[in-house]
Protein backbone atom coordinates (compact mmCIF):
# COMPACT_ATOMS: atom_id res chain seq x y z
CA UNK A 1 0.00 0.00 0.00
CA UNK A 2 2.61 2.27 1.12
CA UNK A 3 4.42 1.92 -2.51
CA UNK A 4 0.67 3.02 -4.09
CA UNK A 5 0.32 6.03 -1.86
CA UNK A 6 3.60 7.84 -2.18
CA UNK A 7 3.99 8.28 -5.94
CA UNK A 8 -0.11 8.85 -6.12
CA UNK A 9 0.92 12.03 -3.14
CA UNK A 10 3.90 12.90 -5.51
CA UNK A 11 1.59 12.98 -8.79
CA UNK A 12 -1.15 15.24 -6.58
CA UNK A 13 1.83 17.68 -5.68
CA UNK A 14 3.08 18.21 -9.07
CA UNK A 15 -0.46 18.51 -10.23
CA UNK A 16 -1.28 21.44 -7.63
CA UNK A 17 2.10 23.24 -8.51
CA UNK A 18 1.64 23.23 -11.87
CA UNK A 19 -1.99 24.35 -11.73
CA UNK A 20 -1.12 26.92 -9.76
CA UNK A 21 1.45 28.34 -11.83
CA UNK A 22 -2.06 28.75 -14.31
CA UNK A 23 -2.82 32.76 -15.06
CA UNK A 24 -6.34 30.80 -13.86
CA UNK A 25 -6.14 27.85 -11.79
CA UNK A 26 -9.08 25.09 -11.48
CA UNK A 27 -10.00 25.59 -8.04
CA UNK A 28 -11.48 22.08 -8.19
CA UNK A 29 -8.31 20.50 -9.53
CA UNK A 30 -6.55 21.84 -6.36
CA UNK A 31 -8.95 20.69 -3.82
CA UNK A 32 -8.89 16.83 -5.81
CA UNK A 33 -4.88 17.17 -5.32
CA UNK A 34 -5.04 18.52 -1.71
CA UNK A 35 -7.89 15.86 -0.51
CA UNK A 36 -5.23 13.44 -2.37
CA UNK A 37 -2.12 14.32 -0.67
CA UNK A 38 -4.10 14.68 2.97
CA UNK A 39 -5.53 10.98 2.88
CA UNK A 40 -1.76 9.28 1.80
CA UNK A 41 -0.33 11.73 5.08
CA UNK A 42 -2.23 10.09 7.33
CA UNK A 43 -2.14 7.05 5.79
CA UNK A 44 1.89 6.85 5.84
CA UNK A 45 1.51 8.74 9.72
CA UNK A 46 -0.67 6.34 10.73
CA UNK A 47 1.71 3.54 10.35
CA UNK A 48 4.60 5.96 11.82
CA UNK A 49 2.63 6.34 15.05
CA UNK A 50 1.54 2.58 15.08
CA UNK A 51 5.76 1.47 15.01
CA UNK A 52 6.40 4.68 17.81
CA UNK A 53 3.91 3.33 20.40
CA UNK A 54 5.18 0.01 19.75
CA UNK A 55 8.59 1.23 20.44
CA UNK A 56 7.60 2.84 23.73
CA UNK A 57 6.13 -0.06 24.98
CA UNK A 58 8.92 -1.89 24.56
CA UNK A 59 11.18 0.75 26.22
CA UNK A 60 8.76 1.09 29.15
CA UNK A 61 8.55 -3.14 29.53
CA UNK A 62 12.50 -3.03 29.15
CA UNK A 63 12.33 -0.32 32.09
CA UNK A 64 9.69 -2.51 34.44
CA UNK A 65 11.98 -5.70 34.00
CA UNK A 66 15.27 -4.04 34.81
CA UNK A 67 13.48 -2.21 38.04
CA UNK A 68 12.28 -5.72 39.37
Amino acid sequence: MKKIILPLMLVAIAVALYEQTKAKPNIYILIVAIVIFMYGMMQLSAKTLHYKNRSSKDESEENQESDE
